[in-house]
């Protein structure tokens, strides 16, 4: 079976002409002179690289669709009829005490100083691209009153149109990471908090030393790669000059906007884009430290990482550097990828898929733990979109896995508060939305709720955050629901008993009993003794 069919999919705006298509190549079975279009080949014949990438960047977010032969819906969750564990101190549990709606569904994160979330559950790196800018306000204050981490992706200042540098070279002054950093911190709670990723080139523009001397915040994130890709970050850009400022702040841009033929055929029509490309980093464990150090020195009292779906090597390598480093969160991501620019071949084809890769993140944690290393606070991600993907992930990986890092789920959430806001202003709401009212007060289930808390404020909240706040109440009450039907009422007495294989390779892979033999002894026990 053909996990994947190659050369033609919505995320590029190709297709087959024919119907039978040969599962390997994904090129038609009858492939005929004259054909009008447009697989990806045929597109590729004349408008080259731009078909490496989803189309309409800025508009959309791409998902890979490529259906590893083992994932989480292998696993399924156990159910009990007896017990409760994680009550309060002092409950007694029993049909009156242990009732769904009581269940704690918070989690923190950190190696001395602890981040409480309402929900083990934040935010993908929401950087450089056109959409996470447009969207910023609902992201953040979405996240923000939902009580979760915001992550700010890379490339933030890099590509600021406003950004000013010193004599150095240096970050002198951002308005646009200025105003991701105060949009959230706006609607904080003291749940969650915001944190800026750097790669490459964020570390030599000095974006950890201008966060933390301008807005003191407490945490830097570094990053080594994720599951979409794994080459640095990138983003399209339109215009030639903007495109020669980029190269001129030192990113890698393509085609390169300063020859003269590339000028040439951008003023024909031909090159209608660039990309603007990071660096690819290099991890040695001397260098991981000593950059620790430094930001450590600079002032931040948490230091996290994101890593990709890298070999089983580099995986090693980041749970042994952050045991040593004391790092506060690593988040390991897991292909294939999410994202609104990544190519779309490496989306599909390349790294460890997530539930192979989070599987071997267990079992090295279990080694770190036989030799009393410390493990470090761990994140997931990679494809979740639900409560029931977050607790599975939680289960198999207890008791080091402690939320779950979630990219398009919760950006969904967000543009479609915004679009309602948009559809109510315009009065050409779709039906889909009609349906259940004309009005925000109709529509969002949640709005009483938010204005009860805070009152006339509720009206300048956007209503993108709404949306996230509504998508991350249902997503509350669901995994309460389903750990309560494992009897956990706090995710810290989740483990890996609560789940089980339903396909003999997952058990293989993950370690999770299958099925038929999941409780088999103490089943068989009480029916012979």
């Amino acid at each position: 079976m053909n996990l994947r069919q190659p050369n033609a999919n919505e995320s590029t705006g190709t297709f087959n002409r024919s119907k039978s298509v040969v599962p390997m190549s994904g090129i038609c079975s009858r492939c005929v002179d004259g054909c009008r279009g447009g697989c990806e080949i045929w597109l590729s014949s004349f408008r080259g690289r731009e078909v490496l990438y989803p189309t309409g960047f800025g508009e959309i977010t791409a998902g890979a669709d490529k259906n590893y032969p083992v994932d989480y819906s292998h696993l399924s969750i156990q159910g009990y009829a007896v017990g409760a564990v994680g009550l309060p101190k002092g409950v007694t549990a029993g049909p009156d005490t242990a009732l769904f709606p009581a269940v704690n569904t918070e989690t923190s994160y950190g190696w001395n100083k602890k981040v409480k979330m309402r929900l083990p559950i934040f935010t993908g790196a929401l950087g450089s691209t056109e959409i996470a800018r447009r969207n910023w306000e609902h992201f953040a204050a979405g996240a923000a009153i939902s009580g979760v981490t915001l992550v700010c992706g890379e490339n933030v200042c890099g590509i600021d149109p406003g950004l000013e540098l010193d004599s150095k070279g240096k970050v002198k002054k951002s308005p646009e990471m200025d105003r991701r950093i105060e949009t959230y911190n706006r609607y904080n709670e003291g749940y969650g908090e915001i944190l800026v990723q750097m790669n490459v080139e964020d570390t030599r523009l000095g974006v950890a030393e201008y966060v933390s001397k301008k807005h003191k915040l407490d945490t830097i994130e570094l990053k080594w790669g994720q599951g979409a890709k794994n080459i640095g970050g990138e983003i399209k850009v339109k215009t030639l000059e903007r495109a020669i400022e980029l190269k001129k702040r030192g990113y890698i841009v393509l085609p390169d906007p300063t020859l003269p033929e590339i000028k040439a055929a951008f003023k024909d029509g031909a090159i209608k884009e660039f990309e603007r490309h990071s660096r690819l980093g290099f991890v040695t464990k001397d260098g991981f430290m000593k950059e620790v150090a430094r930001l450590r020195k600079i002032g931040f009292s948490r230091i996290t990482l994101k890593t990709g779906a890298y070999s089983a090597v580099e995986l090693a390598m980041a749970l042994r550097f952050c045991s040593e480093a004391e790092i506060d969160l690593l988040t390991i991501d897991g292909a294939p990828g999410g994202t609104g620019m990544s190519p779309w071949p490496m989306m599909c084809e390349w790294g460890i898929p997530s539930f192979y890769l989070h599987s071997l993140t267990y079992q090295f944690c279990e080694e770190m733990k036989k030799k009393k290393m410390r493990v470090p606070d761990i994140a997931v991600a990679g494809g979740f979109s639900s409560e029931d993907g977050v607790f599975k992930a939680l289960s198999m990986g207890a008791p080091y896995f402690k939320a779950v890092c979630m990219g398009r789920a919760l950006m969904i959430p967000a543009m479609v508060g915004k679009n309602i806001g948009e559809w109510i202003a315009n009065k050409n709401l779709p039906k889909t939305v009609s349906v259940f009212g004309t009005t925000i007060e109709e529509i969002f289930v949640c709005y009483e709720e938010l204005k009860k808390k805070y009152g006339k404020e509720t009206a300048k909240i956007p209503l993108g955050a709404l949306g996230f706040y509504t998508y991350g109440q249902k997503f509350k009450i669901g995994l309460q629901q389903l750990m309560a039907g494992s009897r956990n009422f706090n995710l810290s007495t989740v483990t890996r008993r609560d789940v089980m294989s339903l396909t003999k390779e997952a058990a293989e892979i993950s370690g999770i009993p299958y099925v038929m033999e999941a409780y088999l002894k103490e089943a068989k026990k009480i029916l012979t003794d």
